[in-house]
């Protein structure tokens, strides 16, 4: 009877196990290096509205190639939303200054630090809206600690 019962148990144990979905880690924020900040004026070409991340897709001038194409990653669309942003908060052809944090590696890639929008409204990644009036920081300077 034992047997049968720790047959039963083993069965139903294995069962559940091989139904389960496989846990993925959310990725570390290391590649940006948040120490340098870095400030784009220029178009969007395209909003993101996805989980895990949001992302801003922006045409930014660049003296010697013309435009530099940059990906810029935000936090979650259920923090970003906490913020004050919404899934029609930016548009294709917006014009826009970001202040980012770029990929360690030099790629035209960041985390976003702040944003003012066309309106001039100003968003951040997910916290409080930065107090009106605060002018974003210049290139290269560290972000508040």
């Amino acid at each position: 009877m034992v047997r049968i019962r720790v047959a039963v148990c083993s069965v139903i144990a294995c069962a559940l196990l091989a139904g389960t979905a496989p846990v993925q880690a959310h990725h570390s924020f290391a590649m940006f290096d948040t120490a340098a900040q870095v400030t784009l004026a220029g178009v969007v070409t395209s909003f993101e509205w996805t989980n895990p991340h949001a992302y801003i897709e922006m045409d930014v001038p660049d003296g010697r190639a013309g435009m530099k194409h940059w990906t810029i990653e935000l936090g979650s669309t259920s923090i970003l939303m906490r913020g004050g942003w919404k899934f029609n908060t930016l548009k294709k052809g917006d014009k826009v200054t970001a202040v980012v944090n770029p990929l360690r590696n030099g790629d035209p890639g960041s985390l976003l630090s702040r944003i003012t929008l066309p309106d001039g409204r100003m968003l951040s990644n997910g916290g409080p809206p930065p107090a009106p009036g605060a002018a974003p920081a210049p290139a290269g300077s560290a972000p508040p600690r």
